[in-house]
C-alpha cells in the first residue's frame, strides 16, 4: 500500500481527499497545512507520493515542491490546483512535478492518476 502525504492550506479539501485516497487503497500518513510544514513532513515520514496545493499560506506549494526535489529528486509530487492556473502548472511541472489533479476532485481521476504516478519508474 502506498503512502501518502496531503499538503493543502483547506482542513475541507484534505478531509475529501483523505476518504478519496483510503478508498482507494492509499494510506495518508500525513498532513500539512502549508508548503512549508509539507517540506518538514516529508523529510520527516518520507512518504511514497505528496499531495501539493499549489496556492498556500507561508510558502506556496511550487516553492515546497522545490524543496522537495532538492532533497529527494526521485520524489514523486502531484499537483492539486483550481482551474485556471495554467501558469502555475506549467512551473511545477518545470520544477519536476509528476502530475497534477484539478479540483474539485473526480475520485476515479485522482486515483487513476495516483497509481499511474506510483506506477510509473522513478
Amino acid at each position: 500500500m502506498a503512502t501518502v502525504l496531503m499538503v493543502d492550506d483547506s482542513r475541507t479539501s484534505r478531509k475529501i481527499l483523505k476518504s478519496v485516497l483510503e478508498r482507494g487503497d492509499f494510506e495518508v500518513i500525513g498532513e500539512a497545512g502549508n508548503g512549508e510544514e509539507g517540506y518538514l513532513k516529508y523529510k520527516e515520514l518520507r512518504p511514497d507520493i505528496v499531495t501539493m496545493d499549489i496556492t498556500m499560506p507561508v510558502m506556496d506549494g511550487i516553492e515546497s515542491l522545490s524543496l522537495i526535489k532538492k532533497e529527494n529528486v526521485a520524489a514523486k509530487v502531484v499537483m492539486i490546483t483550481a482551474a485556471g492556473q495554467k501558469e502555475k502548472m506549467v512551473e511545477a511541472l518545470k520544477r519536476g512535478a509528476e502530475e497534477f489533479i484539478i479540483k474539485p476532485f473526480d475520485e476515479a481521476e485522482v486515483l487513476d492518476t495516483l497509481n499511474r504516478v506510483m506506477n510509473s519508474p522513478e
